[in-house]
């Protein structure tokens, strides 16, 4: 396994110009994947044997490296071991709660993480699905227009750069898939949740490329058909009983997802609604706008449909597996550095999965094994790179922190009896 990461690195080693800071986001990467409780830069410098944060600290803030051409490399990586013509692009956005106000783009601000509204960030990712595994190719960092944009001082002391502008998530999703597509990256459907597909300039440029979609729609999202507008559940309400189809949308953890499915036509050759209804609550629907050029069988567009939560699974594996969410850097440019080395650990989860999947029969005779999972590939990683203890280092580390955080708490005590007289 430590040849196999050597090998994704090699991809990437030429965008870092300095050696020591390409061994250094080498063992950060190491370090991600390790069985570190946290993943931090204190964390992750000790585990790369280093005596202080510093360096680990420099590679998300200073250091000079071409964070987006990781990116570029990473993406070609995962093409090379998951792409196929027929892949999936999902769009998805994900929150990491913070505290304090000096993170870039924090705010309170509704995230589905939590289903609340809290103070936290929000990241929006480009998926990839295909029949050989999942993973995510790109990400940009939402930044609020009101508390982030409309503020200069406030953008320049997380160093935003003064050409970034204001971007909805949509407009962030389709700057991604331009660069998908001007990479070649191989797909022929997009996904994404209602917060995508209510959007109506993206879903008019994914037209203009013809490109197909199938896009989550809220319940009162307006379908044209021959006898004018009309809400999407008003449809749901018209459709016959014979008029539904009990099919699987892909497996789940507890078996196939299956639903009630329901196919209606609109006033465009190119577009139809799909809906879909549970089994054990068929009150519960979902709608998906489709837009297909050329006509699909429904099997094929409740597969696409059903493609859409494997970014779900991607954003699990990512906070589980990679780190993406234990990282306490500020700026805006050390966002992007940390999340796309932490992108390039899960990657090289999603290409070793791809290429010991599936597992032979197991030798003991009882039955095949499951699928190797991200989570069983980890903890083999971990366990099988881990270094030797040093006790001289843990301890020497545990000086550090204590002397950091007795300095941090006397700052602390200072400030408060400032405010207090």
């Amino acid at each position: 396994m430590q040849a196999g990461l050597d090998a994704a690195f090699e991809l990437v080693a030429g965008r870092f110009k300095r050696s020591e800071v390409r061994q250094r986001a080498r063992a950060c990467i190491e370090g991600m994947l390790s069985g570190l409780e946290r993943k931090n830069g204190w964390t992750l410098a000790e585990y790369a044997g280093e005596q202080t944060p510093d360096g680990m600290q420099r590679l998300f803030n200073a250091a000079k490296w071409d964070v987006d051409g990781v990116r570029d490399d990473l993406r070609a990586y995962l093409m090379e071991h998951l792409g196929e013509a027929d892949g999936v692009l999902i769009g998805d956005d994900t929150g990491f709660v913070k505290q304090g106000g000096c993170s870039a783009g924090v705010q309170r601000q509704y995230t589905g993480t939590l289903g609340k509204i809290t103070n936290c960030q929000i990241g929006v990712f480009l998926g990839y699905a295909s029949n050989r595994g999942r993973a995510v190719l790109d990400r940009e960092l939402y930044l609020p227009r009101d508390s982030w944009i409309a503020s200069p001082e406030r953008c320049a002391a997380a160093q935003i750069p003064e050409h970034v502008h204001f971007a909805t998530k949509p407009q962030l999703l389709q700057a991604m898939i331009e660069r998908a597509l001007a990479a070649g990256v191989p797909f022929s459907w997009v996904t994404a949740d209602e917060a995508y597909g209510d959007n109506g300039p993206l879903r008019r440029y994914l037209e203009t490329q013809q490109i197909s979609y199938i896009l989550a729609v809220s319940r009162t999202h307006q379908i044209t058909t021959g006898v004018g507008k009309t809400r999407a559940d008003a449809m749901a309400g018209k459709v016959p009983r014979n008029g539904w189809q009990r099919l699987s949308c892909g497996p789940g953890a507890k078996g196939d997802r299956r639903y009630d499915w329901a196919l209606i036509a609109t006033d465009s050759s190119a577009h139809r609604l799909l809906i879909r209804r549970s089994l054990s609550n068929p009150s519960d629907l979902a709608f998906y706008l489709c837009h297909t050029p050329q006509p699909v069988p429904l099997q094929r567009l409740v597969q696409v449909a059903g493609a859409r939560w494997t970014i779900e699974e991607c954003f699990q594996a990512g906070k589980n597996e990679a780190a993406f969410d234990h990282y306490q850097v500020r700026l805006y440019p050390a966002w992007y550095r940390y999340i796309t080395l932490a992108m390039l650990a899960l990657a090289f989860l999603a290409a070793t999965r791809a290429v010991l999947n599936p597992e032979p029969a197991s030798p003991t005779g009882t039955g095949k094994l499951i699928t190797i999972s991200a989570n069983e590939i980890r903890r083999l990683f971990a366990l099988l790179t881990r270094p030797p203890v040093d006790e001289s280092h843990i301890l020497r580390w545990s000086h550090w922190r204590r002397r950091h955080q007795a300095r941090a708490r006397h700052s602390h005590y200072q400030r408060r009896q400032l405010k207090d007289r």
